[in-house]
């Protein structure tokens, strides 16, 4: 089982090295971020440690 980096949207450990070898880096900071903006973050919700 690999670590859930992202409680908002769910992108864990695997997606992210998964994302790297597709991409040649992770793109996946920056999609988090456009629905951070897009007001689509619920840190304060889904993570235990509230951020």
């Amino acid at each position: 089982m690999s670590d859930l980096i992202c409680y908002c949207f769910g992108y864990d450990s695997n997606d992210i090295e998964q994302d790297f070898l597709s991409n040649g880096k992770s793109t996946i900071f920056e999609r988090i971020m456009a629905e951070k903006q897009a007001g689509g973050c619920q840190c304060a919700d889904k993570n235990p440690k509230g951020r």
